[in-house]
């Protein structure tokens, strides 16, 4: 007698001898090998992931953004909230609309006297140092002309004296002038910006080449023309950074104006926040502590909003130079 094999039906794609749960398990593997098959390299423009690194990056990222949730938490407290509840939660109740009312309409709504104030000191003091910079970086990195190397050697100098240390100086100076105690005390001294021309000097020795300004020069384009319409589209990028960076330097001024301004008037927000955490301490003083915690978190916001605004011309300036001509 003989036994013949079990074939697979005419309709059917199963082989000969091979059961459903086989084909199955054939079936993933092929998968799975065409899977590795697509899988990229791993190379330093797709590198390996690393566990070490993830974690301190997530450490870094806990570091920088617990303490705005623990403002914008707390910020939602009234007086009595903040010392009953706990710092990293809300309270049972939310003060938060309120506590934005009373902080825009306390002492007569000086806040808002500090916030205006801290404008002016941020659009003349860190515009004017942008435009300084971006200026005086163009002119270095085009120009060749006698000292060039000293000023150099100056500019770096400049960058490596802390501003602390010409506080006092300035202060002195301002003084004998009679500058003190008025809004050019702090503005004046806001204009100069070594770091940002240092920088702008950089970028312009990177970002204008010299073929594209004699070419415009050769063309009959003048000096001022070649600037505005070749040279700033160009500097965009370093001039954004530059602008960034004084901004969030004037914003965040405390020291010059403590020495400079005795007027409560002129006081911008970091000097006018410290004034109401002093209050708590002085005989017969109000603590307003949810009103520091809330113009503390009013105070952060117009610098977000800047950052997030210009930030898409701050990219655009990182991969300057990536490409090989």
């Amino acid at each position: 007698m003989t036994t013949s094999l079990p074939t697979a039906a005419p309709g059917s794609a199963e082989p000969a001898g091979r059961t459903p749960a086989a084909s199955t398990r054939a079936a993933s593997g092929t998968t799975t090998s065409k899977r590795r098959e697509r899988r990229l390299p791993h190379t330093p423009l797709n590198p390996r992931p690393s566990i070490p690194l993830t974690l301190v990056a997530g450490l870094v990222l806990v570091y920088t953004l617990l303490p705005l949730a623990w403002l914008v938490v707390n910020a939602t407290k009234d007086q009595n909230g903040l010392l009953d509840s706990f710092g990293l939660w809300f309270a049972d109740d939310t003060h938060f609309w309120d506590n934005i009312g009373r902080t825009l309409t306390y002492d007569d709504g000086v806040f808002v006297r500090w916030l205006l104030n801290t404008l002016l000191y941020v659009a003349a003091g860190a515009g004017g140092a942008t435009v300084l910079a971006v200026l005086g970086g163009y002119a270095l990195a085009t120009y060749d002309f006698p000292g060039r190397r000293a000023v150099f050697a100056v500019v770096l100098g400049a960058v490596a004296v802390p501003g602390t240390a010409l506080a006092v100086p300035t202060f002195l100076m301002f003084s004998n002038m009679g500058l003190t105690n008025t809004p050019w005390a702090v503005i004046i001294p806001s204009l100069i910006s070594p770091f940002g021309l240092y920088l702008m000097w950089v970028f312009a020795a990177e970002a204008v080449p010299t073929e594209l300004l004699e070419a415009a020069r050769i063309d009959g384009s003048g000096e001022l023309r070649t600037f505005f319409t070749i040279a700033l589209p160009l500097l965009m990028p370093g001039t954004v950074t530059v602008l960034l960076f004084s901004m969030v330097a004037t914003w965040n001024n405390y020291f010059l104006p403590l020495i400079m301004i005795k007027d409560p008037d002129w006081y911008p927000l970091t000097l006018g926040l410290n004034a109401w955490n002093a209050q708590a301490q002085t005989a017969g003083g109000q603590a307003v502590f949810d009103l520091i915690i809330t113009g503390s978190l009013l105070t952060i916001v117009p610098i977000v909003a800047v950052f997030l605004l210009l930030q898409r011309y701050w990219q655009s300036g990182l991969a300057a130079g990536s490409v090989k001509e």
